[in-house]
């Protein structure tokens, strides 16, 4: 049986805060702007990766 790849369909906050080289109060501050579709998993915060890297493709 071949193995199922998942292809990453979140971000968590500390990839956000990695990618936009900022720290970890911005990049909250960023999640309830509103900016990107943000999931909440009980206590956790997944930011959904195609509206997070359509917003940050448009930043550039």
């Amino acid at each position: 049986m071949k193995p199922v790849i998942c292809e990453k369909k979140t971000y968590t906050v500390a990839e956000i805060m990695e990618i936009l080289g900022i720290g970890r109060t911005a990049a909250y501050d960023l999640t309830k702007k509103g900016l990107f579709k943000v999931i909440r998993v009980g206590k956790l915060l997944r930011i959904n990766k195609e509206s997070f890297d359509q917003w940050f493709d448009s930043q550039q």
